[in-house]
């Protein structure tokens, strides 16, 4: 498998946990205190270091730090809008669309040669 489709499925993996770890409590634990969700959220996290770590060392073996970034931040997008819309049952809005237009152009500028 290539190195940066690696680096893609290992980051994506992670930003499905980031995204649990960060904002599930706010729909599944809000009525329990703000440190049972922090601890729960950090075990959470921890699964998510377990994919990011790897797939950074992995990614950085082909990519600037730059470039790595911008595709983290790429991938994020893509996975926080089903999350968004679907787990958190937030409305989709246009603003999902010009934020991912913004967010390759910085892919353009970080990977063009």
């Amino acid at each position: 498998m290539p190195t940066i489709l690696k680096t893609i499925l290992l980051l994506t993996c992670a930003n499905i946990f980031m995204s649990f770890a960060w904002y599930a409590h706010l729909k599944n634990l809000s009525q329990k205190p703000w440190i049972i969700a922090a601890l729960i959220s950090w075990g959470i996290a921890l699964v998510e270091y377990m994919f990011q770590v790897p797939a950074n060392r992995i990614g950085f073996t082909v990519m600037s730090l730059a470039q790595l970034k911008i595709l983290q931040e790429e991938i994020t997008l893509a996975v926080f809008v089903p999350f968004a819309v679907f787990y958190m049952q937030q409305p989709l809005k246009l603003d999902f669309l010009w934020a991912g237009f913004c967010l390759m152009g910085a892919v353009y500028f970080m990977f063009r040669t």
